[in-house]
């Protein structure tokens, strides 16, 4: 069992509540997902449980966490950047857990998570590795390690579709406690019996926070309808207030009117009149005092996002890519794929799948290269690794708006503000923001940008169930072409017109 007990944590710089006051008790089983915007501290929240010191550099935690002797492992979100130089065989040198290991039990390992099992002696970096090569080394380790708590930051961030199955079963039938961060909704309503809900209000100067013990999908409901209710019986309680109101004023004036126009020589009438503007003003303080009691509007965090514009549109008949490519190779050389062929014709939405490590982002990139020649076409990518594209030191601000100019500046605080970014966070360095919050920083260029073809990989992977509804809708509609690379399946079924498998032998298409 783990236990924490009235924990607040807030930002260092802007002193900005991340939560407040917040407390929860995990038993065995129990296999809880933290939800909430982008920025919202789940990531945060997550660190200090594992431990409080990681967070000492932006944020302050005051609580208690109480364990009983159970061990924690914890997967970040991010590769932490002291081992992405690290070669593979030495980062699984380092736990005595794994050099124990007999071959065979890595050779079962390494089948588990759809690994080569050689990987595990492979002397490259693990900063070349596929995003999703990353995230199943880490977990290997963990695996390693049978952790009692399990605090998982984003676990299906990159891994293809049979490991996102695979991570599916091992959440729901761990015996221990799961504690997970997802963007994926499909992991979180198969996986998750507990929900933990953060949300930023009041222009992001209050918190709160709701647990909840049913699934993710009942949850959505009940709270949907029990917002609708809510609505229903603050707008039905404020109408019979009109009516009364009404009444009431009525009443008043009458009053009034009949003391402006008595004689003073019935002061009989004048004494009459003065009790009765006396029980007038009763009802009104009465009144009053209902008006605090009424039931407010529900208050809850909404998911703001950018929009598309329509020049932004490729005609159905012009071609966007005719891609016939004789070998996939990477980097240092080795062929990934041979045969690549690919057709992208007007505002096709096109996704590109497959293993991990198969070469899907770099046949992404080898596409940027030859659009990005094209004078008829105007391009934008959404890497992988957002700091590919971002000055991590600047801010939201410079970013956009480079020029400084302060009409620019005003267009894009605005910009920002529909995002949910507070003042601060404008003028914070890029480095201090969530991953979600840089995913929107991305999307928020590539609207401003006049693009008609996107190409994005893992365009989802940072947005949080509450946003990625939002997102998917907005890029379906985008009036464009856009190839991607992704594995969240409400992102295939939603947005993708055409899907293929990237494999050794090309591109193999799974639907259209």
């Amino acid at each position: 069992m783990i236990q924490i007990h009235h924990l607040t944590l807030s930002h260092r710089k802007d002193l900005r509540p991340l939560l407040t006051d917040f407390s929860l008790t995990l038993h065995p089983g129990d296999k809880a997902v933290i939800v909430g915007e982008e920025g919202n501290g789940k990531s945060t929240l997550l660190k200090w449980i594992y431990d409080p010191a990681l967070i000492d550099g932006y944020a302050e935690g005051q609580g208690q966490r109480i364990l009983q002797g159970e061990t924690l492992g914890y997967l970040p979100q991010e590769l932490p950047e002291a081992e992405r130089k690290t070669r593979v065989c030495d980062y699984f040198n380092s736990p005595e857990s794994f050099r124990d290991r007999d071959p065979a039990a890595l050779s079962r390992l390494a089948a588990r998570l759809r690994l080569p099992a050689e990987l595990f002696c492979s002397p490259r970096p693990m900063e070349t590795l596929s995003g999703g090569e990353k995230v199943k080394l880490q977990m290997a380790r963990l695996l390693m390690a049978r952790p009692d708590v399990w605090l998982l930051d984003e676990p299906s961030n990159d891994i293809d579709v049979d490991t996102l199955e695979w991570m599916e079963d091992f959440i729901r039938q761990c015996r221990g406690i799961v504690l997970f961060i997802s963007h994926d909704e499909t992991l979180i309503e198969a996986a998750a019996n507990r929900v933990i809900l953060l949300e930023q209000l009041r222009r992001k100067t209050a918190s709160r926070w709701t647990v909840a013990n049913v699934p993710f999908r009942q949850f959505m409901a009940e709270r949907s309808a029990g917002f609708d209710r809510q609505a229903q019986l603050a707008q039905s309680e404020r109408r019979e207030e009109r009516i009364a109101l009404e009444k009431f004023r009525r009443i008043q004036q009458k009053v009034e009117h009949q003391q402006n126009a008595i004689s003073r020589q019935d002061p009989h009438g004048g004494r009459l009149l003065k009790k009765k503007m006396a029980s007038v003003k009763a009802v009104e303080r009465r009144y009053r005092r209902e008006h605090q009691q009424m039931t407010e509007y529900p208050e809850q965090e909404l998911a703001i996002l950018v929009k598309f514009h329509g020049e932004q549109a490729v005609p159905p008949g012009k071609v966007v890519l005719d891609l016939a490519l004789p070998e996939l190779r990477r980097p240092d050389g080795a062929v990934l794929a041979r045969n690549v062929n690919l057709t992208v014709q007007g505002p096709e939405k096109i996704c590109l799948t497959g293993a991990n490590g198969a070469g899907k982002t770099t046949l992404l990139r080898q596409i940027l290269a030859l659009l990005e020649q094209r004078p008829d076409l105007q391009v934008c990518y959404m890497p992988q690794n957002y700091e590919d594209l971002l000055e991590l030191d600047e801010t939201p601000i410079d970013y956009l708006a480079p020029s400084g100019h302060k009409d620019d500046v005003t267009v894009v605080r605005t910009y920002l503000g529909s995002l949910r970014y507070t003042p601060d966070e404008m003028s914070h360095a890029i480095r201090e923001l969530s991953g979600g919050q840089k995913a929107k920083l991305l999307l928020l260029k590539m609207s401003l940008s006049g693009a008609n073809v996107l190409l994005l990989d893992e365009p989802t992977r940072n947005f949080s169930p509450l946003s990625g509804p939002e997102v998917r809708a907005l890029l379906r509609s985008f009036p464009g072409a856009i190839i991607s690379v992704s594995h969240d399946r409400k992102y295939l079924a939603e947005v993708a017109d055409k899907v293929y498998a990237l494999t050794a032998d090309g591109l193999q298409i799974i639907y259209s």
